[in-house]
């Protein structure tokens, strides 16, 4: 049982943890909400022990195990996804190691009746025995199993760490947590950089997971699918409610609403009590009632209502300059990273006004075609016509995340702003909510749902006619989510949003481009009129639809001449290649039987390699298998 006693935080004026107490029992599965900024990522730093409280302490058995994801997590640099999630089994390769060195002592030693050799067999055997137990044998398979839950394909496993995205070697970092298997896993809003299949896995993993599991997140879903019990943390309290998010937000409301009835109904007696005290008092006989009465209402024990935090952004999009008529003409666009092939031949014109959505899988190309479209990326072939005074405000994926740690709020925004602007801006990151001492703070110490307001603020310091967002509500609240929408609805400009969350999409945009195969399909319509349309609930349904069409059984699939020669062309290569590694195997297996292999200065070396060799072969042997597949249909 994880327990925090009396804790508190402040931070200036500010009271995130007034005093506060929370059990965490080995099995519970809890969402921890509440607005940004109310101090959920300091409560689970502080449960896992990376912060301390300014009062109060935390108590865990000391056998249990604590695996906590944050949202600034850093990797090393130079080893592979696979070495690096590798590292989870840290104890298990100190095992091994500590096996090997055993093994190359017992071939060595001659003294085979002593006491000390019988004693090294007994250490070898127990612990031999111990490592089989504790599944040592499958560290690879365990690894390649998460990783591949996680999104990573079977090529991706032997790349570095370096070439990954933020949003990847979180996954990473993800990844290894899950493999140690923590008594306690805490999650900071893991879904950011998840795309749908990954979350659906994650959520299976979550939900059959032996220990406790303590997530923050702003998907409704993911917290209704995983948690059990939600802790709302507001204006410095806690309230603890043994139910999953909707049914919580049911709970809360009820809640709300009998404590404003008490409040109510105490209010009306209270009155009524000290009209009658007033009238006794002016009447000698009735005084000592009147001090009675006086006394049973000062005994009374006060309903009181808690406070509710309804503080919200003001956000209004200035009025956009006329732009000209097409604010973007984009002919014949592909992209291609080396051999992987994102967007191939994709038409889309936009008028002025228009209001279109991208959908669809993740990876299938819409925010590398929204990045196009800004010309932050060049795509490989193609054309972009930006239109006549067209002034574009682009909000990225991850845009809080590259604001400069260094700088304060106001730092960041004077950093950004036209000279025209400066005298207003206290008065615009007070609408964003930054005001008094808000403004001083460095961005390094702002929520992730700070950040994204701030970056937000920092987009409306020019005046815009084509707006992209990519993703707005990764970091948002909910209250936030709800007040950027109705800012967006009444926004005048031309459009463009990238999200997968349904109810923020419902009736922003009159087109829906859905993403598949590397085109793009225009629905009119908004995601409402796309889903009904495709006989789908929601955005996990597109995604996953998706992927079935991918997945399809290799009899259902027709292909030309030309894919059947770029098939039978893969088939031939990965067979070659099958052979070649398999009599690398066979020789490196020749060398490691004989006699004084393990004696040798490099026995290591060679041994490493002979994994990679045995790890090659299995992903070509795959490759070989999906294109026999696809050819024998």
């Amino acid at each position: 049982m994880l327990t925090g006693n009396n804790l508190y935080v402040q931070y200036g004026d500010r009271i995130l943890l007034n005093g506060v107490n929370v059990v965490i029992g080995d099995r519970d599965k809890i969402g921890l909400v509440g607005r940004n900024g109310a101090g959920k990522s300091t409560l689970m730093k502080i449960l896992s022990g990376y912060a301390n409280p300014q009062q109060g302490q935390i108590a865990r058995p000391g056998s249990s195990t604590i695996g906590y994801l944050h949202q600034d997590m850093m990797l090393p640099k130079g080893k592979t996804v696979m070495d690096e999630a590798l590292t989870a089994f840290e104890e298990l390769k100190k095992m091994e190691d500590k096996l090997a060195q055993i093994e190359q002592e017992v071939t060595e030693r001659t003294d085979y009746e002593t006491d000390a050799y019988m004693d090294l067999l007994e250490e070898l055997a127990n612990l031999s025995d111990r490592f089989t137990y504790m599944d040592g044998d499958t560290m690879q398979a365990q690894a390649e199993k998460v990783l591949s839950g996680l999104g990573f394909k079977s090529k991706d496993m032997w790349r570095l760490t370096d070439e990954f995205s933020g949003g990847w070697q979180m996954r990473i970092e993800l990844a290894k947590m899950l493999l140690q298997k923590p008594t306690y896993i805490l999650l900071d809003e893991p879904t950011n950089h998840l795309d749908i299949e990954s979350i659906i896995w994650l959520e299976n993993f979550l939900k059959d997971y032996a220990g406790a599991v303590i997530v923050i997140s702003h998907d409704k879903q993911f917290l209704n699918n995983v948690t059990t019990r939600t802790v709302e943390i507001e204006l410095g309290r806690l309230h603890d409610y043994k139910a999953s998010y909707s049914k919580y937000v049911e709970l809360r409301t009820e809640r709300r609403a009998l404590m404003q009835n008490a409040f109510d109904n105490q209010q009306r007696v209270i009155a009524q009590k000290e009209r009658t005290i007033e009238r006794f008092k002016a009447k000698a006989n009735k005084a000592a009632m009147a001090q009675s009465m006086m006394k049973q209402l000062d005994k009374m024990d006060r309903v009181e209502l808690d406070e509710e935090d309804i503080a919200a952004m003001k956000i209004r999009f200035p009025e956009p300059p006329r732009s000209g008529q097409v604010p973007i003409d984009a002919k014949d666009i592909k992209k291609n990273y080396g051999d992987l092939h994102v967007l191939s031949g994709v038409d889309i014109r936009m008028d002025r006004g228009d209001r279109v959505a991208f959908v669809g899988q993740n990876g299938q190309g819409k925010t590398t075609l929204a990045k196009i479209l800004v010309e932050s990326e060049e795509a490989s072939s193609g054309t972009v016509v930006i239109g006549h005074n067209v002034n574009i405000g682009y909000y990225a994926q991850n845009q809080a995340e590259t604001l400069h740690r260094e700088l304060t709020v106001l730092q960041t925004a004077e950093q950004i702003s036209p000279p025209e602007m400066r005298t207003r801006l206290r008065s615009i990151l007070g609408c964003f909510m930054f005001s008094g001492g808000d403004v001083d703070k460095k961005v390094s110490v702002l929520s992730g749902g700070e950040r994204a307001r701030l970056a937000l603020a920092c987009m409306l310091l020019r005046p815009i006619n084509l707006l992209v967002l990519d993703e707005p509500t990764n970091h948002l609240d909910m209250l936030s989510k709800d007040v950027l929408k109705q800012a967006v609805m009444e926004y005048e400009g031309s459009l463009i949003i990238v999200s997968h969350d349904r109810d923020f999409l419902a009736g922003l945009t009159t087109k829906t481009y859905e993403f598949r195969d590397k085109q793009i399909f225009e629905h009119l319509g908004d995601v409402n009129y796309f889903l009904e349309k495709r006989q789908l609930d929601n955005m996990r349904d597109v995604e996953m639809a998706n992927k079935a069409s991918k997945n399809k059984p290799a009899a259902t699939l027709s292909l030309d001449e030309s894919a059947k020669k770029e098939l039978q062309k893969k088939v031939q290569n990965t067979e070659r290649k099958i052979s070649d590694l398999e009599k690398q195997i066979a020789n490196f297996e020749k060398l490691m039987g004989e006699a004084d292999f393990y004696q040798k200065p490099d026995a290591q070396k060679q041994m490493d390699a002979y994994k990679k060799l045995k790890s090659d072969l299995d992903v070509v042997v795959a490759e070989w298998e999906e294109a026999s597949m696809m050819l024998e249909a």
